[in-house]
């Protein structure tokens, strides 16, 4: 059982929440963070104490009026766990967030600490799609990607190497919904779905529908990589 695998079995089922409006954190990625505000320093500090593990939830519409307090968070967020940090001399971090698993928040729990905490149960993935079905998914993806990619060398030797691999199809879905730039919005409800198949399938129609629309003098394909 490895570091993730034992976080996982030995998750409490109460999540730290660190709530953005702009980051949509998805199983088996690496998110970069800098942590700066004191609540969310507190609550890195009390992670790095204790099991190593926050949950990055998104922040609704109009989280803005209220974003001192409580807005609202989708339901659906990703607990991760920090692999990497640093701590600059004023108390700022750098971490590094892998994603592990799908969560659904439950109530909020009342607490003396700065930022909030919520019940939080697991989401498995759904596997609803055949061996070869998923072979015909990762081939029109690698047809889709690859074939068109001119993006830096290294980046597309990773890719390769993923395509290639033993990643399962919903890892590989999850990783190239978080790496392209597409609206915030589809990336939540992306990751709201646990059904694999459904999962591949949207995200396929997103691809297509953008190469159609594209031609190699217009625009590369795939589009820059988001940092989300």
């Amino acid at each position: 059982m490895n570091d993730d695998q034992q976080a996982l079995a030995t998750f409490s089922g109460l999540a730290r929440l660190f709530p953005l409006p702009n980051v949509v954190l998805f199983p088996h990625v690496i998110q970069p963070l800098h942590v700066f505000e004191p609540r969310y320093r507190q609550l890195t500090a009390d992670a790095l104490a204790d099991d190593q593990l926050l949950a990055m939830a998104l922040l609704r519409p109009g989280w803005e009026e209220n974003y001192e307090g409580r807005p609202p968070l989708y339901s659906v967020a990703c607990l991760g766990r920090i692999t990497a940090h640093k701590q600059l001399a004023d108390g700022r971090y750098i971490i590094l967030l892998r994603g592990l698993s799908r969560i659904r928040l439950g109530e909020e729990i009342p607490s003396e600490k700065d930022y909030r905490l919520a019940r939080a149960e697991l989401l498995a993935d759904v596997p609803s799609l055949s061996l070869d079905e998923s072979r015909q998914v990762r081939q029109r993806l690698t047809e889709l990607v690859m074939a068109r990619f001119s993006g830096p060398d290294e980046e597309k030797t990773q890719l390769r190497e993923m395509f290639e691999g033993e990643v399962a199809i919903g890892a590989l879905c999850d990783h190239l919904c978080y790496r392209f730039p597409l609206p915030l919005e589809f990336k939540q409800e992306f990751l709201e779905e646990p059904d694999v198949g459904v999962r591949a399938r949207r995200l396929l129609e997103n691809l297509e529908a953008f190469a159609e629309t594209q031609t190699a003098e217009a625009r590369k394909f795939p589009p820059d990589f988001s940092v989300n």
